[in-house]
């Protein structure tokens, strides 16, 4: 697989990454057998950068990705997990704050099984704390030899420059793709004025750019999809009509809607490397060979027509979960 570097300074890593939230929660069942064997897949295929968070599963996650990274060569694979985000008794808060910063990094790496992170980021961050102290105490812990290099999530173009100012920014991450193209406007355009990569989640709409999702009655009962405002109502009536514009489009090139979304993300820019989750790998090794796929200029100009920004119908979030990004 063709290789893109995270930031000016940052790891060299493959054009797809994976994302692994799916493999403890979120998405229906899990197997960790079979999510340990998608990992192992991965690497197999120069899928190389590989994203978790503290929070997912309570810490399975981090310990997941330990155990399949058991006998593989460290320098094989870059390491991403964040912290910020906490559950507790069902609430999720946020928590910026320096000293918790220092507490979580040692927690993820006891259950990592590692002595560094190579991309640590801050999850979601809590306005009452100042990025600039956030910041500061991730740079101590780039000095301390815990992480490599430091990246944002779901971040203002303000608070990105901020943070860049204290300690450079290796990579943002941020949801990005022809369903959500919001941070066009201003964000994406900060992160390469500041030569900061883009790593977006959900770069297939949560799945539904693939075509496969008709309503959330054939989704798992615990699927968060069940409560997105945007497979909801007459927001997924309005929607199901872009995925179909995916898939006549797709089925035109010659490829899958999926394919289709993700090679469309990749003709933005050399700095875009998104991670699409998944626990099988059918699905894995259809994403990674999004990689080769070349779109011309009509093409591309067809899906921007299709699906230009604010096409989709509904917030991205709930509303209690729209207050905590872009802050």
């Amino acid at each position: 697989m063709q290789q893109r570097t995270l930031g000016i300074e940052g790891p060299a890593v493959g054009a797809v990454g994976l994302g692994l939230m799916g493999m403890s929660e979120f998405y229906g069942a899990t197997d960790d057998t079979r999510s340990i064997a998608t990992i192992h897949r991965a690497l197999d295929l120069g899928v190389t950068l590989l994203d978790s968070a503290d929070v997912y599963g309570g810490g399975h996650n981090e310990q997941l990705l330990g155990r399949a990274l058991t006998g593989r060569r460290r320098d094989q694979v870059v390491v991403a997990t964040k912290f910020g985000s906490r559950l507790h008794e069902g609430t999720f808060t946020v928590d910026s704050s320096p000293a918790y910063a220092r507490r979580a990094v040692d927690a993820s790496l006891a259950r990592l099984g590692l002595d560094h992170i190579d991309l640590y980021y801050l999850h979601r961050r809590n306005p009452d704390t100042p990025v600039e102290d956030t910041v500061g105490a991730l740079a101590d812990l780039v000095r301390a030899g815990k992480i490599r290099h430091i990246g944002l999530s779901e971040v203002s173009s303000d608070t990105l420059r901020r943070a860049h100012a204290v300690h450079p920014v290796t990579a943002l991450q941020s949801e990005y793709s022809l369903w959500e193209r919001g941070l066009e406007a201003d964000i994406l355009p900060t992160a390469r004025e500041l030569g900061i990569a883009l790593v977006p989640y959900s770069p297939v709409g949560r799945g539904f750019l693939s075509g496969t999702i008709s309503d959330t009655a054939s989704l798992a009962a615990d699927d968060y999809r069940r409560h997105d405002p945007r497979f909801q109502g007459e927001n997924l009536r309005r929607n199901l009509a872009l995925a179909e514009r995916v898939r006549t489009l797709a089925a035109d090139a010659g490829v899958t809607p999926t394919q289709l979304a993700l090679a469309w993300l990749l003709h933005q820019g050399d700095d875009i490397v998104p991670i699409p989750g998944t626990k099988r790998i059918a699905y894995l090794e259809e994403n990674s060979a999004a990689a080769g796929i070349r779109l011309d200029a009509a093409q591309l100009a067809a899906l921007d027509a299709a699906l230009p920004l604010g096409a989709a119908a509904g917030p991205r979030y709930p509303e209690p979960l729209m207050t905590r990004v872009n802050n």
